[in-house]
């Protein structure tokens, strides 16, 4: 039986899903071409740090975590690229945590794929 997650996308070669791992083997072949480099698999942005609210409760950090961060060699910047269906592209968690990262690092470029 083939286990999908909540999203019902299906684990494949040990990423989230089919379109990710191939998303992953396209930027590795850019990598060797020499198109893009630094690539980096899972990077965590910090979007919000953790505080103490007025009762002295800590409230965790929210963090963004991206399929992958690259510099891209034609453009002269840094990528974040998600790899998202359009399911998961409407889902208001993803939409805050996406319009956030573009605020808070401008520098880079944002890529859904």
């Amino acid at each position: 039986m083939i286990k999908k997650n909540k999203y019902h996308n299906v684990k494949f070669n040990g990423y989230d899903s089919i379109k990710e791992a191939k998303r992953a083997e396209e930027l590795k072949l850019l990598q060797r071409a020499g198109k893009i480099k630094d690539l980096e698999e899972q990077k965590v942005f910090e979007l919000i740090p953790s505080f103490k609210d007025l009762t002295g409760k800590t409230e965790r950090a929210v963090k963004y975590k991206t399929d992958f961060f690259y510099y891209d060699n034609d453009i002269k910047r840094f990528v974040i690229n998600d790899v998202k269906s359009p399911m998961t592209k409407k889902l208001k968690d993803y939409i805050i945590k996406r319009k956030l990262t573009k605020r808070l690092y401008p520098e880079y470029e944002f890529l859904e794929t």
